[in-house]
């Protein structure tokens, strides 16, 4: 917009202004297949993160019934995943467990319980079925907890991101190369760059679900935790 009038007539003629106008409507179009391509990462992957940690929640619902049913030799083993859902619920990511943030106490009270069914005896076929149960629904624990963790840092690659801060800054400075010098202009402008901006930020967000804005909830965990405190 400042620029415009300073420049020489020849490139202010109409047929560069149309062909300006022709390169900002193919890179129009290039951003919003782009961007549409990361709002669908973006919810994929929270969706996908989300399925996983309900389905770890109720697994861990499931490995404490097993345990229940176990009966008295178990109690030690309920007490240390009690522990561990507490632990996870308790760190700073308050979603799902502070592994993510490289603290090593709730993986140090997961493998307590492993080592707790690890030790039990049991005495007849009842039991020994019910054991097996519980080192297999350990074991489906421990790797959803591990696929949560890989799947937390997002999806999106950052090349991508600048290279649509670079299509969006060319289209801007295409609207701008006529447009009039004047409050309502100017003013349109900012707030459409704002709105896209927040709109990207969003998404960017929602592709890392544990943390910023937009963050996976952790209420099937709390509900596994008042589960085993029945």
């Amino acid at each position: 917009m400042l620029a415009y009038p300073r420049l020489p007539a020849r490139h202010r003629e109409e047929e560069t202004n149309t062909v300006v106008r022709l390169v900002a409507n193919i890179f129009v179009v290039m951003t919003s297949l782009v961007f549409g391509l990361m709002i669908n990462s973006s919810k994929n992957t929270f969706a996908g993160i989300d399925d996983s940690v309900h389905s770890f929640a109720t697994e861990i619902i499931l490995l404490d019934r097993t345990l229940r049913t176990y009966g008295l030799e178990a109690d030690d083993t309920r007490a240390s995943l009690l522990r561990y859902v507490q632990q996870a619920l308790s760190g700073p990511m308050h979603v799902v467990d502070p592994v993510l943030q490289s603290d090593p106490k709730s993986e140090m009270a997961l493998n307590a319980v492993g080592n707790n069914i690890a030790v039990m005896m049991p005495t007849d076929p009842n039991h020994v079925a019910l054991w097996t149960d519980a080192r297999q629904q350990y074991k489906t624990i421990v790797e959803r907890r591990w696929v949560i963790v890989e799947q937390s840092e997002g999806v999106i690659p950052m090349p991508l991101v600048f290279m649509l801060m670079a299509w969006l800054t060319l289209i801007f400075a295409s609207f701008g190369f006529r447009a009039p010098k004047n409050i309502i202009v100017m003013s349109m402008f900012l707030v459409a760059a704002f709105l896209i901006s927040a709109s990207i930020y969003l998404v960017l967000d929602m592709d890392i679900p544990f943390d910023g804005m937009i963050q996976i909830s952790d209420a099937p965990l709390r509900r596994a935790l008042a589960e085993l405190q029945q």
